[in-house]
């Protein structure tokens, strides 16, 4: 097959799997925001074949502009030899940058208490993780996507020194937007949280995280109501865990009244109707949760991987909160279409 018909071959079946995305997972919502004020997204990774095909399938679109971090000559190779069309996207390479001195002295500035010389800060730059990260800082970019190929640390310790956190926040946490489809036609959709990065999170710590995980899933279409997950439901139970939740709980209601809120309870209790009037009479949240704050991560990770692998829900994240600009990570594993809806949910944020 020639190869200009090849690539518009690829181009038609890209445009089909996009439709059938959005049509099935629900993201005509943040592909709307998107239209109305298009962002741009820095990819780390520039050169990996799983960036390039998601990157074609958003130029295609004309709703969210790609910065691809990398060499230039490699990555049109790349995208040359896959048969993916990036014309359109900017390439931008950290050796070659016009900005590069400017990015150098800001970088300096924002990490002076930790003495870094402009020397180490060029090493530090040449790193297209911090150098992704910087673009974001100087407004280059809205967001920025990237971990194909390196650790979750290695995207949270730029966004931390850098991007930093939101005004009276004190941790950056994450949730995973979960949707299946379901019996009415419409998505199922949920929200889990902090189910990646905190381990123990503290009462204050759960609230900042419901707060931050409620706003999420507002943007997702969700009327958040706001389930603080326990093994005991209102006392049922007892235990320095139960005093947790019911503390974070209470602590929530005070510092956020808008929101519905309930706590502690048991997960049984959160979603079912019928055991929500056995147990939990009277509730705005029982019976109808549809965002869950897990104790600590041991609980949030099990918990969403679950509803994964048994309960038939795509997971959409790790998606980090609580960032003065959305900057999120991707799992090692992940394919192209995955990389595709991370980068709309990003920039969805910004």
């Amino acid at each position: 097959m020639p190869k200009i018909v090849f690539i518009r071959y690829i181009d038609t079946v890209l445009e089909k799997k996009k439709s059938e995305e959005n049509k099935m997972f629900g993201f005509g919502q943040l592909i709307d925001i998107l239209k109305k004020n298009p962002k741009k997204i820095v990819f780390t990774e520039g050169n990996d074949p799983r960036i390039l095909e998601a990157a074609s399938r958003l130029l295609a679109s004309n709703f969210l502009h790609p910065i691809l971090v990398g060499n230039p000559d490699e990555i049109a190779k790349v995208a040359e030899e896959s048969g993916f069309n990036i014309r359109g996207a900017e390439i931008i390479d950290p050796m070659k940058y016009d900005r590069f001195d400017e990015m150098v002295e800001m970088f300096c500035e924002l990490r002076k208490s930790k003495g870094v010389t402009p020397e180490q800060a060029r090493g530090i730059l040449s790193q297209a993780n911090y150098f992704g990260t910087m673009l974001v800082k100087m407004g280059v970019a809205d967001s920025l996507l990237g971990g194909a190929t390196y650790s979750t640390a290695d995207t949270v310790r730029p966004a931390l020194q850098l991007i930093k956190t939101k005004p009276g926040n004190t941790i950056v946490s994450s949730c995973f937007i979960m949707v299946r489809p379901a019996a009415t036609g419409e998505n199922e959709v949920l929200a889990m949280a902090d189910c990646a990065i905190n381990i123990h999170p503290t009462e204050d710590e759960l609230v900042e995280i419901a707060g931050e995980t409620a706003e999420c899933a507002k943007i997702f279409g969700i009327d958040p109501k706001v389930a603080f997950l326990s093994y005991s439901t209102l006392g049922s139970g007892k235990g320095e865990d139960v005093d947790k939740m019911r503390n974070a709980a209470a602590k929530a209601k005070e510092k956020y009244p808008e929101l519905p809120i309930e706590g502690e309870i048991q997960f049984d209790a959160a979603v079912s109707p019928r055991v929500a009037r056995t147990k939990c009479k009277d509730s705005q949240v029982a019976g109808h949760a549809n965002t869950f704050v897990f104790p600590d991560i041991n609980a949030g990770n099990i918990g969403y991987k679950i509803a994964q692998r048994l309960g038939n829900f795509e997971a959409y994240g790790p998606i980090l909160l609580g960032l003065n600009a959305p900057i999120n990570d991707l799992s090692r594993g992940c394919n192209a279409s995955e990389v595709y809806s991370m980068a709309i949910i990003t920039a969805a944020l910004a």
